[in-house]
């Protein structure tokens, strides 16, 4: 039996709308990419860094290819 490679947190070229830090988010964990970005939007109406986290995972998170 081979061990399957978890996916690997990037930001893809396609299907991101800013940055694709939601996108690549969506694809690493197996969810819908509509319901992460909703979730942060909706998150950003809480009191926190919401937008600060975006920033840094803009920076953090590499680009695909």
């Amino acid at each position: 039996m081979y061990a399957t490679q978890p996916a690997k947190l990037v930001r893809p070229r396609d299907g991101r709308m800013i940055a694709g830090v939601c996108a690549g988010l969506a694809q690493r964990f197996g969810w819908s990419p509509k319901a992460v970005r909703i979730g942060f939007v909706l998150s950003c109406l809480l009191p926190g860094p919401q937008f600060l986290l975006y920033l840094v995972m803009w920076v953090v998170i590499p680009q695909e290819g």
